[in-house]
């Protein structure tokens, strides 16, 4: 517990409840009617490169062992697990908005129509929207105008394709939110010293549009390139008219707290996920939960 709150500083907040330990951004639990969580390695049943609490249903861990996490991590954080939705992602920027017609679909259906996006956006409340990761960077959203949430997945691809700006985009154009009531959390993931990439990642970001010299360095002992997803996804955010202080970033690299969290290039592509979900609250959220 010392060494993560060492980590973490006063970014963030450290809840539990028996074994198992969730992260909070400071700025986003400050609203009464929402809430989100960012799952560590700690309080599951997984083993191995899975151990212990990993929630994600598309990584090849033994399904029952994921079931088992989802209702250690549901019971911990209050939110029926019947009531999280994470899609099957792709490394796209596919988006999908989850309304009310959503709940009339078969559990098939939902599966199916929320497969292959990287982004989930909903104003319905009781619907917890949330993306694995085991490195690439989760972005939760809450616009305060028209309650609207939104949890992003993006992955070096994804960001080049400007997922979170897009996802914006989308809450601005279909909902009306305005960017200066949104507040925004960078959750773990890989950072800018830990991101080692090839040069085709560089000019992929190049192409992009990208601000190369805020967000890509080559190690002077390696010559190997470096991006900073950190600081890209965070300029697509301010640039779509968020204000810096209401972007958090937790400043938690996955890759050198694997121990803490899941990193796929620290255990390989068959190992745990980090989930990280937010909702607006209804009956299905316990008060008395972490």
């Amino acid at each position: 517990m010392k060494n993560m709150r060492n980590m973490i500083g006063t970014k963030m907040r450290i809840l539990k409840s028996d074994k198992l330990k969730v992260l909070q951004f400071s700025g986003l639990s400050g609203f009464c009617n929402t809430s989100h969580f960012i799952t560590t390695r700690h309080g599951g049943v997984s083993k191995g490169n899975y151990a212990s609490m990993n929630p994600g249903e598309y990584s090849g861990d033994d399904i029952d062992s994921v079931r088992e996490n989802r209702k250690i991590l549901s019971k911990g954080i209050g939110i029926s697990s019947e009531c999280i939705y994470a899609p099957y992602q792709v490394h796209g920027c596919e988006i999908a908005e989850l309304d009310h017609s959503f709940l009339s679909l078969s559990d098939e259906g939902r599966k199916a129509y929320i497969y292959g996006t990287d982004a989930l956006i909903t104003n319905v409340a009781g619907l917890c929207v949330a993306v694995s990761t085991a490195d690439c960077v989760p972005v939760l959203l809450y616009a305060a105008d028209k309650k609207v949430v939104a949890a992003v997945h993006a992955g070096w691809r994804g960001t080049v394709q400007q997922i979170v700006a897009k996802t914006l985009s989308v809450m601005v154009d279909k909902y009306g939110c305005d960017p200066s009531y949104l507040f925004a959390g960078i959750a773990p993931s890989i950072s800018g010293d830990a991101f080692e990439v090839g040069d085709e990642v560089v000019d992929a970001f190049r192409v992009s549009g990208a601000d190369m010299e805020h967000i890509s360095f080559r190690n002077p002992e390696t010559g190997k390139a470096h991006i900073d997803l950190w600081e890209e996804n965070r300029l697509q955010l301010v640039k779509s008219g968020v204000p810096v202080s209401q972007i958090e970033i937790s400043g938690i690299c996955t890759y050198m707290y694997c121990d803490e969290f899941f990193s796929a290039r620290r255990l390989g592509i068959k190992s745990g996920r980090i989930l990280s979900g937010i909702m607006i609250k209804d009956k299905w959220y316990n008060e008395n939960s972490i």
